[in-house]
């Protein structure tokens, strides 16, 4: 089943002999459950398509369409409550509130929609996390690795249809690196979670179903790993 639909998309910036095309043209869907990396060079337009993916920026021009929904046909309001519920997104370097602790920074997005925690929920999610013991600590307090755990469990936590990733392991060592990953496929194995990552790790990259690759803003290579 399509979960994500991205039809003729287009993102520029400036104008006349100053304007610069992000991303030219870009069309691909990507069906509920898989796992697809996208790569490509620095500049070339990846984090520029995640971000519009993630309602975070918007296109030029071009539709995106998330379990069936048009996102950018949606008001501003309608849109932040459709990102808080429907896309989960984790960062290179982790965007956490640095006055909230860890359990406050997990479960922001449900008190941000105001919705209720489920405890039980919570309790798997830090055990699998390996954060039990890390729950009233300060974002300060934690390691690269930990705080990177804290950012998946905060886009993993209302359920999104869609877990996107910019470069999540980008500023950690290799053993976390690893283990990030590890968690990564874990999640989206036993949650049948859609998860798209931009990376530019080909080892990461090889470990998708799916590899699309962005050069000068469009699609140079969209090959299927795994069926």
């Amino acid at each position: 089943m399509e979960l994500l639909r991205v039809q003729h998309l287009c993102k520029s910036y400036g104008e006349g002999e100053a304007k610069i095309d992000a991303l030219r043209d870009i069309s691909f869907s990507v069906q509920k459950g898989e796992f697809v990396a996208i790569v490509g060079p620095s500049g070339s337009g990846k984090s520029t398509l995640l971000h519009i993916l993630g309602g975070v920026d918007s296109p030029t021009s071009g539709k995106v369409y998330v379990d069936g929904t048009d996102v950018y046909g949606l008001n501003e309001t309608a849109l932040a409550v459709f990102r808080r519920r429907q896309i989960g997104l984790i960062y290179q370097f982790y965007n956490l509130i640095p006055v909230l602790n860890v359990q406050e920074n997990l479960t922001l997005p449900l008190l941000l929609d105001d919705r209720k925690v489920d405890n039980g929920q919570l309790n798997r999610l830090v055990h699998t996390l390996g954060l039990a013991d890390r729950l009233k600590h300060l974002p300060n307090q934690l390691s690269g690795g930990q705080q990177q755990r804290v950012s998946i469990g905060r886009a993993l936590i209302a359920s999104p249809a869609l877990v996107l990733a910019d470069e999540p392991t980008g500023n950690l060592d290799s053993k976390n690196s690893g283990e990030i990953i590890a968690l990564l496929k874990e999640f989206h194995q036993n949650l049948n979670q859609t998860l798209i990552i931009i990376t530019h790790d080909e080892r990461i990259a090889l470990q998708a179903d799916r590899i699309i690759a962005i050069e000068d803003g469009a699609i140079a290579r969209d090959e299927v790993i795994r069926p």
